[in-house]
């Protein structure tokens, strides 16, 4: 092995996390086996990586590392930042590489349905570099033109009506069944309108309308369970909406990125994406300003920080009383209804668990049109959950028992996490016969679906 110099990197991240050498080996095994490499690392093998400066062996294990030390101290890091050396294709905008390219790139990985959980693509990173604004805006010389195609405001308008319907169906049957649809369209044909000739105006909009596209696609990529593969399409859409110059796309993906870390309970991430979303958008109209101070005070609520979060609550609920305009897809359908779901994950978050009960209860009474089937099946899987933890096993029963009602026809891995849930939670309730009934119905329709 001989003599190597201290890794000072790794050991100055090492100490900003307050870990000792076999708490980091934990972490980092931790991870593995998250990802389905398991590793057996001891606090002998991080103290080498440290004082010695020995560098892990392969690229898998350098990432466990530094995904580890990411989620302990609530940031993005690079293998360069612990002190290793950055994968080729490490970089989210790689000079001189076509960003289209890369989204052709991402419309050929192939999942396997059988295997979710265990394909790289569904790893969800929380040392995941994010480019910043500055980093993104006007990467549109990156789009290399075909001279021999053009587009138009008829091709523009073409692709925000696809966002719509696939979102219906997303909505309605969940990300499963769509994100393959979408992934198809945006490959075989977004990135041929990416690439035409068009007006300024019209080059703009379609890249606006990519930029959104990618988002949508990741939500369902998302809602699949497969998380990494989201993470991407989110990076390729902030690009697109750097290259268009447009805010408005741009925060909205950070927050769907905040949402996506909020619901793996990476509360630091959830946080900072929402911060940084609501800080990008300029001008929001009262609605978008809700939309954004709703998903804040739920990051806030995750991290303990009890002031900001009802803070952020009541500007959301202001916001809400001004709100003139109708719910869209730039402001993700926010209603009443979403104002009091987030009202009931901060309560929630603070450990009012009854409270968070009611709000659900109020979520249900303010529903509209611009909900969804999928988040229905979600929030009432929360609300069952909930329910049973304050004492009330019956009517955690009926609740689950709407929800297995209309699973069948959803295929969406955030609802099938509900279902799966309701199976843990009735377990030690099997002297009841409503429990036993609803868990063994609820293990029949897993087992029905192969998951």
């Amino acid at each position: 092995m001989g003599d190597q110099a201290p890794n000072e990197k790794l050991q100055r991240l090492v100490r900003q996390a307050e870990w000792t050498y076999e708490q980091l080996a934990r972490k980092v095994n931790q991870v593995g086996t998250e990802r389905g490499t398991k590793r057996s690392y001891s606090s002998q093998a991080a103290w080498l990586w440290v004082k010695k400066g020995v560098v892990p062996r392969d690229q898998a294990s350098r990432s466990l590392v530094v995904e580890a030390l990411a989620r302990g101290l609530g940031r993005s890091l690079t293998c360069a930042d612990a002190g290793f050396p950055e994968p080729e294709d490490s970089s989210h905008a790689r000079t001189g590489t076509d960003v289209v390219d890369e989204l052709i790139d991402l419309g050929r990985v192939q999942v396997d349905a059988t295997r979710r959980r265990a394909l790289g693509v569904g790893l969800f990173s929380v040392a995941l570099t994010i480019p910043g604004w500055s980093e993104v805006a006007g990467r549109a010389h990156a789009v290399q033109s075909n001279p021999h195609a053009h587009i138009g405001q008829a091709e523009v308008d073409s692709v925000n009506a696809m966002v719509n319907h696939l979102r219906n169906i997303d909505g309605e049957f969940g990300g499963q069944y769509a994100r393959p649809m979408a992934s198809a369209f945006l490959t075989n044909t977004v990135v041929p309108y990416l690439r035409a000739s068009a007006s300024s105006d019209s080059r703009q909009a379609m890249l606006s309308s990519a930029s959104m596209f990618c988002y949508f696609t990741g939500w369902m990529a998302m809602d699949e369970g497969l998380h990494g593969l989201a993470q991407r399409y989110y990076v390729k859409g902030l690009e697109l909406a750097g290259a268009a110059g447009d805010h408005t796309a741009y925060g909205h993906i950070l927050r769907g990125m905040s949402v996506q870390a909020a619901n793996l309970g990476h509360g630091l991430a959830a946080a900072r994406y929402a911060n940084a979303a609501a800080a990008s958008v300029v001008e929001p109209t009262p609605r978008k300003r809700a939309f954004m101070t709703g998903q804040q005070a739920h990051g806030y609520a995750m991290v303990g920080d009890k002031q900001s979060a009802l803070q952020s609550l009541r500007e959301t609920e202001r916001a809400m009383d001004q709100a003139s305009s109708p719910t869209s897809y730039v402001t993700g359908g926010y209603s009443v209804s979403t104002v009091a779901y987030h009202v009931a994950q901060v309560r929630y978050e603070m450990g009012d668990i009854k409270g968070s009960v009611s709000s659900l209860h109020d979520h249900f009474k303010l529903r509209g049109p611009s909900d969804s089937n999928r988040s229905g099946l979600m929030f009432r899987g929360l609300l069952a959950e909930r329910q049973l933890a304050v004492g009330h096993l019956d009517a955690a029963c009926a609740t689950w028992n709407r929800v297995l009602d209309d699973y069948p026809t959803m295929h969406s891995n955030r609802v099938d996490d509900r279902v799966r849930s309701a199976v843990k939670h009735l377990a030690p309730h099997q002297a009841n016969n409503t429990a036993r009934h609803t868990r063994d119905r609820a293990r029949a329709l897993l087992a029905k679906r192969g998951v």
